[in-house]
């Protein structure tokens, strides 16, 4: 007597073609191409204003979220991973003390623009040399035993760092909004597989839309007003290092990407976790491991709203300074973004 095959056996691409036609994912990925092509829409219309209410609404919201995501990341035992969170915390919280410090520093003291980019150097190495150290640790986890590339690579980016520190502080600012498209992704992998591909299909679009947005302002003039915020705007994309590029593009291709990176924390990624309410912070591990944690996790949701009003305060009374210290402070939520995406790589 013979069995009868399921169809899906005989033809193994089925199931994949089935999975990208899910309305879940379909609404997923018709959401993100529509707020993908209106930031690009406004990021290349109006770049300062779109790029001063972007910052004012959503940088503080969007670092709660990011904090409410490494909470729920972050295991109630560390045990054998102990070294390597203690190393991702108290690197990541030593690095923003000498970046705020250097900041601060360069500007009482009116340092040189060589002191300023051998200190940035130093600062970078550094930066190199504890991601690279915990790559080390994860891969030693799995198992491997040979890192010599590891360090190869680790060596020859801390010597790019050194030959050109202004350019690799440049690049830092436009790879940190692409990090989040990473942790979207890892996020799919683990509970949304079927969201998976034509989530991909939309990163494979990205760089096209980038190209419509050069294309359109390659031959712009540079953006008007020499005032002290549009000065920082436009030099936070890079206009001190770019002369020969139109700031009309460096702003808009810098707000469009930033622009995505808040809507992934607010939006994308709260979907994908299935958490429900941000604020419910009562599934996160931590608030299981004894009734001090307790306390002290569920006391995040009050924190983070008292500080994203004080935010707004702040902007609303100096927004230039408010940004100024903002970026400066913000480091912290970059160099936390590392010991999860390695870990989730």
């Amino acid at each position: 007597m013979t069995r009868a095959v399921h169809p899906s056996l005989l033809n193994p691409a089925q199931p994949a073609a089935r999975a990208a036609m899910d309305p879940s994912a379909r609404w997923f990925i018709t959401g993100a191409f529509v707020l993908a092509a209106a930031a690009l829409f406004l990021a290349g219309w109006a770049p300062l204003g779109f790029s001063i209410v972007t910052v004012f609404l959503f940088a503080g919201p969007h670092n709660w979220f990011e904090f409410r995501y490494f909470l729920s990341r972050m295991p109630a035992r560390w045990g054998p991973r102990r070294v390597y969170f203690l190393t991702g915390l108290f690197g990541a919280l030593a690095l923003t003390a000498l970046f705020i410090g250097q900041t601060l520093a360069g500007r009482i003291l009116e340092w040189s623009p060589a002191t300023w980019a051998w200190t940035s150097a130093t600062w970078n190495g550094l930066l190199i040399a504890w991601v690279a150290a915990m790559i080390h640790m994860r891969r030693t986890e799995r198992g491997h035993r040979d890192h010599s590339l590891l360090w190869a690579v680790a060596c020859a980016a801390c010597g790019l760092a050194l030959l050109h520190p202004t350019a690799w502080s440049i690049g830092m600012v436009y790879l940190h909004p692409v990090i989040a498209l990473w942790f979207l992704d890892a996020e799919l992998k683990r509970r949304h597989s079927t969201w998976l591909r034509p989530y991909r299909l939309f990163l494979a679009a990205l760089p096209v839309m980038l190209i419509v947005l050069w294309w359109q302002l390659a031959g712009s003039p540079n953006l008007p007003g020499h005032d002290a915020l549009s000065w920082r705007i436009t030099h936070h994309a890079g206009a001190g290092l770019f002369s020969g590029i139109s700031t009309h593009l460096l702003v808009s291709t810098h707000t469009f990407l930033e622009t995505l990176h808040y809507g992934v924390w607010m939006i994308a990624i709260p979907l994908a976790a299935r958490r429900g309410l941000p604020w419910n912070v009562s599934t996160v591990p931590l608030a299981k491991k004894s009734m001090r944690w307790r306390r002290l996790v569920f006391a995040v949701p009050l924190v983070g709203a008292i500080i994203v009003l004080a935010l707004w305060a702040c902007f609303l009374a100096d927004y230039p300074l408010t940004r100024d210290v903002y970026f400066t402070i913000a480091i912290l939520h970059v160099l936390a973004e590392f010991p999860f995406l390695i870990r989730a790589s």
